[in-house]
């Protein structure tokens, strides 16, 4: 009972490791079990450090997973959008709020996304939870400076492919709101005025036959984005702390759709409509 208490009171910052690493929030949970039932097991009397200890064992899982994933793909699936987290605008709970920091925009999980397994493990212990290379190094399996190498790779990429969005979570907003009146509108003007000239929209489906990136402002507003209609709503929520929407139909979630903001314009939008994982989503946020 003492383990299984010292480890609940670890498992939020373990599911943080997780998520962050692995971007699913469903293999997150099953690599924190996992930390548990090697906890379990384990002779852990000799253990000073259990919060360390179980970094380890839950980052050593993600790692494992990210190499069988990485395994199975023939090819990069160009339109991958990570599993969403949904909050109301007011706030998220304790546990999702962690979760939804900065750090962990949906933007910077789909770059993530796009990391060799080792560069991922690296750059997310070291650059978000601070652990010290030392640390690190056996982790994945290489020296401290090997170790320090992929963090650094990991983090030009990074820096290079992931802007920091707008800080102001208002403007934000009042740019997803405009978006949103100009797509039940039709108008395509407004729309093309909103987005970056090098927007980029992620569609995912669940399967790459029927999923989608598409790049630049005409390409991106000639979508439509109609959302009107008989039994269709757009209900806005935050999406990993960030201005998004809900589009249900017949109150049946259909898809998920995120924000960017750069400079006041709509940089990228990430769309996940894989009917598999958005039954695995809590909608609660939208329940009144």
């Amino acid at each position: 009972d003492w383990l299984a208490r010292r480890f609940e009171s670890n498992r939020a910052r373990l599911r943080q490791v997780a998520y962050r690493m692995l971007g699913s929030l469903s293999e997150a949970d099953d690599a924190v079990q996992e930390a548990w039932v090697r906890l379990a097991r384990a002779e852990t009397d000799d253990v000073e450090n259990l919060p360390g200890w179980l970094t380890t064992v839950v980052s050593r899982v993600c790692l494992d997973i990210l190499r069988a994933r990485a395994a199975r793909r023939e090819e990069p699936f160009e339109a991958y959008v990570p599993d969403p987290v949904l909050s109301r605008a007011a706030g998220a709970e304790a546990e999702d709020a962690a979760i939804l920091a900065e750090s962990v925009g949906l933007a910077l999980l789909v770059v993530l996304e796009t990391l060799p397994p080792a560069e991922r493990i690296a750059f997310v212990l070291h650059d978000v939870f601070a652990v010290p290379f030392e640390e690190i190094a056996p982790i994945v399996e290489r020296s401290p400076a090997a170790a320090r190498q992929l963090a650094s790779r990991a983090r030009r990429r990074v820096q290079g492919a992931a802007r920091a969005p707008d800080a102001d979570p208002a403007r934000r907003q009042a740019v997803v709101d405009a978006f949103l009146a100009a797509s039940l509108a039709g108008n395509f003007e407004a729309l093309l005025g909103l987005l970056d000239p090098d927007v980029v929209l992620r569609l995912d489906r669940g399967e790459s036959s029927a999923s989608r990136a598409v790049r630049g402002a005409a390409g991106v507003a000639e979508m439509g984005f109609k959302f009107s209609g008989p039994g269709w709503v757009a209900s806005p929520v935050l999406v990993n702390g960030a201005p998004g929407l809900v589009i249900t139909r017949e109150q049946r979630p259909m898809s998920v759709v995120a924000f960017t903001v750069l400079g006041g314009k709509i940089a990228a939008i990430d769309i996940l409509a894989d009917p598999a994982r958005l039954r695995t989503l809590d909608f609660t946020v939208l329940e009144t």
